[in-house]
Parts: structure tokens; sequence; C-alpha cells
């Protein structure tokens, strides 16, 4: 199982103060003791030289001060004169009693200024360490401390440290715990920030204030994040302009080949009808110069149908390829609808076709001249080629704060609901015989709606009771 760094550091810290506690036991259990002892040698020898500095000969000029030291050290006195006469002891009479004559003779060939020995006394059944030596008027001092109280002590310091080890160790481990949670809480912080960053998430930021080396990070990751943001940004910025140029490219190539479809079935009527007609007039079939004049208006007809559905495709290619843009200016809306109207007025009195305006705005609009015209013109052609006995076209005029909207009206039967949202397609005709009666292609209404999407206005067609409108929308000059 994967251990986290905290628990990793919180057992590290932990077994460090437990090691050390039961080390600093070990060494009290084996060296305390010999420790005590040779402090109380230094004690000792130093209690010795103080006794020697102060001692005449003369017991009683000293008493108080050997008892003196005697308290402060713990330990027995025995002053012997080379006579072997004990002339002062602190142990009472016992000791006199004690001193037996080879032991007083051992005393007596001191050489060295200190010599220390374990003594035993048998009927006390203790063991003491002794101090002896020789003072300036050559009489000798023996000190003497009971072993079983540096044993005691020494028992008493490592039960102590037992004691003072367990708490040490319930303290380590709680300031493991706090020390490892408040040390690892910035790491795993700066962990979850990267987790973030691995997913492309560059909201979140590392705070981390500590003024160390996890702060520094904490500033570098900081630093790599925003540089990844931009950097992604940047690539993404770049791909959906590389994914543009794809789709445009693919519509352009759709574009194509529906235009190499469409066209060649649309051209292949006018030229077969040319190419029979020219093929009668070489092979000289007619009878009558009526015929002639017959043939010759049908090859013009159809060769003038050709040059419009030609020129209709090249506009409708540039408007829906992207690269063609609109020349807008401001310009009087009536002016371009009476100046429209007015190349139309033959046809018109021709079909005795009543002509209604209704101009409810009067005012300028911001658009492409030439572009407004042309739906205006798809929108008469449209209507002309649909109106019904009554005869009545009406065009409207109304706006509001931004927008004109100009519309259509002709009398006439409704467009079905299946072809309503066909119309606008490129070669539709709600006819499904696609009947040549007038002369169209389907490409008008394709022409108003790529206009319309590409000044980003909007468009639309209505049934409405008697007939059918058409309508678009033109930015008001404000």
């Amino acid at each position: 199982m994967k251990k986290s760094i905290r628990t990793k550091l919180f057992i590290g810290i932990t077994s460090i103060v437990v090691i050390f506690v039961v080390m600093l036991w070990g060494l009290n259990s084996t060296l305390l003791e010999k420790y005590y002892i040779k402090q109380k040698k230094n004690i000792l020898m130093n209690a010795s030289t103080e006794i020697d500095s102060i001692y005449t000969g003369h017991v009683d000029e000293i008493y108080i001060d050997l008892e003196v030291i005697r308290n402060t050290i713990g330990a027995s006195i025995i002053i012997v004169d080379p006579n072997r006469h004990v002339k002062y002891t602190s142990v009472g009479m016992y000791a006199k009693k004690a001193f037996s004559p080879m032991y007083l003779n051992n005393i007596m060939n001191i050489k060295n200024k200190y010599v220390f020995a374990l003594e035993s006394d048998q009927k006390l059944n203790i063991d003491f360490l002794a101090l002896k030596t020789v003072l300036k008027n050559k009489d000798i001092l023996i000190l003497k401390i009971p072993m079983p109280s540096i044993s005691e002590s020494a028992n008493i310091a490592n039960k102590f440290m037992i004691f003072t080890g367990l708490l040490a160790i319930i303290i380590g481990i709680l300031w493991a715990l706090i020390f490892s949670k408040k040390f690892t809480e910035p790491v795993l912080y700066i962990n979850d920030i990267t987790k973030n960053i691995a997913n492309l998430n560059f909201s979140k930021k590392c705070i981390v204030d500590t003024g160390d080396e996890l702060g520094e990070l904490a500033n570098n990751i900081n630093y790599l994040s925003s540089e990844l943001d931009k950097a992604i940004s940047s690539l993404c910025q770049e791909n959906q302009k590389l994914e543009e140029d794809i789709q445009r490219k693919r519509k352009i190539d759709n574009m194509r080949k529906e235009f190499i479809s469409s066209v060649s079935h649309e051209l292949k009527t006018p030229i077969s009808l040319i190419q029979g007609y020219s093929e009668g007039l070489k092979e000289n079939v007619i009878e009558s110069e009526e015929d002639k004049e017959f043939y010759c208006d049908v090859i013009i007809d159809e060769a003038k149908k050709m040059d419009m559905l030609v020129k209709d495709l090249l506009n409708l290619s540039q408007i829906e390829s992207g690269y063609f843009k609109l020349e807008k200016m401001k310009f009087n809306i009536c002016d371009l609808i009476d100046q429209t109207i007015t190349k139309y007025k033959n046809i018109f009195d021709k079909k005795n076709i009543d002509l209604r305006i209704d101009k409810n705005y009067t005012g300028n609009v911001f658009a492409d001249n030439m572009r407004i015209e042309q739906i205006l013109v798809n929108f008469i052609n449209n209507a002309i080629d649909h109106v019904d006995d009554n005869n009545i076209i009406k065009i409207i005029v109304d706006g509001n704060n931004k927008k004109v909207r100009v519309s259509v009206f002709n009398s006439g039967k409704h467009i079905s609901n299946d072809d309503i949202d066909k119309i606008w397609t490129s070669f539709y005709k709600a006819d499904k015989a696609r009947t040549r009666e007038y002369g169209g292609y389907g490409l008008g209404l394709s022409i108003v709606r790529a206009i319309q999407e590409l000044d980003k206005n909007e468009y639309g067609v209505l049934n409405v009771e008697n007939g059918v409108i058409f309508w678009f929308d033109a930015d008001k000059c404000l």
C-alpha cells in the first residue's frame, strides 16, 4: 500500500525520538553508575585536598570543618597518625575497633598521592568506596562513601529516565503528528494544484507564503501554469483557426461539387435545345422564314438563360466562399426602391400588375447599395412570377430603433410547409417538376440568403391572407 509523505514523515520523526530515548536509557543503564563513581572520586579528592589545606595535626582545631565536610559529601572521615593511632573518626568507636593492625600497616605503606579501594564491611554487609592519602604532616586520611547510595542514585536516575523517556516519546509522537501535518500541508496543496494543471485547469494558483524552498516552488508552479495556459490558449486558437480553414475548404469543395452537379443539370436542357435547333438550321430543315426566326429566337433565348445562370452562379459562389466583402455605405432606401421599380414599369404595365407602395420609413440605411438592389430585384421577380389573377404586388418599408424592414407582397397561393424552409437552398424549386415557365433556376433566393447572412441581418417569408410576403432587414442609420 502506498504511504503518503505525511505518514512517512510521522513514522520517521517518531522512530528518531524512540531510538534516541532507548539509546539514552541504555547508556544510563550501563554507564551512569560508573559516572557516579567517577564523580564521587572527584568529590573525595577535592575533600581530601581541602582537609589537607586546613589540617595542622590537631583535630580539635578543624573539628567543625570536618563535620561540615562529612555532612556535605556524605562520607566517613578517618585520620590515623604514623604510629597507627586513630586521631579522628566520624563513625564512632566501632571504627576504631575495626582497624586491625594489618589494615593499619597497609595504610602506612601508601606510596601514591591518592589510593582508591573498594572495601567491604562484613558486619554491616556494606561495600564502601574508600580514598586513602597521606597528609602534609604524614598522617593518613581515609574517606569512605557507601556504595549502596551510589547504586541507589543510579537506579533512581534510570527509573526517572524511563518515566521521562516515555513522556518524551508521547510528546515526540504528538509533535511529529502536528509537525508532519503542518509541514506536508503546503506539499499536498501544491500536489492538488499540479493535478489541476495536469487536467488543463489553470484557474487555481499556489498560495504558499513560507519564505523557503516550498514558497519558491509554488511561485515556479504558478509561472509554469501561466505559461502553459498561454501556450495552450494560443494552440487552441491556432487549432480553431485551422479547423475553420478546414471547414471552409470542405465547404468550398462541397460547393464546388454541388456547383458542378447543379450546373450540369441546369445546362443540360438549354445546351440540348441550342444544339438541336442549331443542327436544324445547319441541315436546312426549316421550310419558311418564319420557322427560321423561331429557331433563332429559341437559340437566343436559351443563350440568355445560360448567361443569367452563369452570372447568378458566380455571384452566389463569391458570396458563399467567405472571401467576398460587402461595400457598405449610407443611402436612402426609398430612393433605391423607386429607381428599381422604374426599371420594371413596362413589365408591370404589360401584365396589368397593381403595384402598391407603403413607405412608413423614408430615412437612410447603412448597407451595400448594389446588393440591396439585387435582393429587391430577386423579390420583385419572384413576386411577378408567382402573382395570381388579382395581380397585386405591394412593397412595404418599416423602421424601428435599429433596423429597417423591406417587405414584398404578392397575391397568390401559399407556399407549402414542406417547401417554405427549402426555398432558400440553391437550385430548389417549389415546383417539383422544375418547370421552365419563368426561366428561373432557383438561385435568386439563395443569393438573398447568402447576402443577408454575410451582412448578419435577418430575412424570411410568410404566408399571409391572400398571398405571400418576402422580407429582409437592413441596418438603420442612427
